[in-house]
């Protein structure tokens, strides 16, 4: 803590009081000092002279004696007068001694005027090391501060560039992993796509079988249907030629033949048909059987398809109707009479997956 600075009033108060006090005190002692003085003894002669009057005296004798109490006299006055110098030497001893203890009582004084001053020196010389120390104290307290100040802002600084070289190092370790799962996605996209690549080529390739596969169908199809054809027509033309020249018994045996030939040929190429868009559900075995309800319009034109007698599989009675819807039109139905079609307006037909597989 600082000390304040005592004022020029502060400094002088004690000394004066001090001061005072012991001129109080040198005074009161001299007063004390006359006041018990012995009183001197009156002064006595010396020489004593005893006169005897004689009855008869001679006139030498009288002035002897007179000579004789003249001397005694000027000895009594001589022995006064020294005892009058020794008390006026008590006196100036007495008065000396005062003044000497007057004197000393000042240099007391002084000495404490001056110890005074010393102390109040010594006081102020102890303020300003007091002073000094507390400066120093303060010195070394805002020093430390500021060292302090200075190893947060440092600890502060070395946390901030740790935790930013965390973060880069959380960063790149981040871009590296995002880096390497990239290459990875990128590697993994590249063996989907090789895997698609291939699953198309395959697909493709075996597209191409089958539109191979179809198209020999087709033509077995159409050299089937164009054999059926010239058959037809060449029953119907030996039919018609029969019926021109047998009876009319004759007649209708040869076109119930005839009717029950070419409804054996259309049920052979629903089933042909439906075969070659088929996909074979996995759960699809042999012995099962599905009945399906189908309508049909005059110009061949399938029209709708239900389960009249389920296989006890659901899926594969579901691609059976999938696959006979997905005929769409039978173009050989074409031409047909009406007696001949109206079998097939609505008619139930029998599958099986070995129907289904031709």
């Amino acid at each position: 803590m600082q000390q304040r600075e005592p004022s020029a009033s502060e400094s002088y108060f004690w000394p004066s009081v001090w001061a005072i006090a012991l001129h109080v005190l040198v005074f009161g002692m001299l007063f004390v000092s006359f006041a018990m003085t012995p009183e001197l003894p009156p002064s006595k002669p010396i020489v004593q002279a005893t006169l005897y009057q004689l009855k008869s005296k001679s006139q030498a004798t009288t002035q002897t004696n007179q000579k004789i109490a003249g001397e005694a006299k000027k000895t009594a006055s001589r022995q006064t007068e020294v005892e009058q110098l020794e008390q006026k030497k008590v006196e100036q001893e007495a008065v000396k001694a005062a003044e000497q203890k007057k004197a000393d009582a000042a240099q007391k004084a002084e000495e404490a005027r001056e110890a005074a001053e010393a102390k109040k020196a010594e006081d102020a010389a102890k303020a300003a090391e007091q002073k000094k120390a507390a400066e120093a104290k303060k010195a070394e307290e805002a020093k430390k501060a500021a060292e302090k100040q200075q190893a947060d802002i440092a600890k502060k600084k070395a946390e901030d560039e740790a935790k930013k070289k965390a973060e880069e190092e959380a960063k790149k370790q981040a871009a590296e992993e995002a880096k390497k799962k990239a290459a990875e996605d990128a590697k993994k996209k590249a063996a989907e796509d090789a895997k698609k690549k291939a699953a198309a080529e395959d697909a493709k390739k075996k597209a191409a079988e089958e539109a191979k596969k179809k198209a020999a169908a087709d033509a077995q199809k159409k050299k089937a249907q164009e054999a059926a054809r010239k058959a037809a027509e060449d029953k119907k033309a030996q039919a018609l030629a029969e019926l021109l020249s047998d009876t009319t018994e004759r007649q209708q045996a040869l076109a119930d033949e005839q009717g029950d030939q070419v409804a054996g040929d259309f049920d052979d190429l629903i089933r042909m048909r439906a075969a070659e868009g088929w996909a074979r559900p996995p759960s699809a075995r042999k012995g099962m059987t599905v009945v399906l309800q189908i309508n049909m319009l005059p110009d061949g034109t399938i029209t709708n398809v239900s389960v009249a007698k389920s296989s006890g599989d659901g899926p594969f009675d579901s691609s059976a109707v999938a696959a006979v819807k997905n005929i769409g039109r039978l173009t050989e139905m074409q031409g047909l009479k009406p007696s001949d079609f109206n079998p097939y307006r609505s008619f139930k037909m029998t599958f099986t997956p070995e129907d289904l597989a031709l």
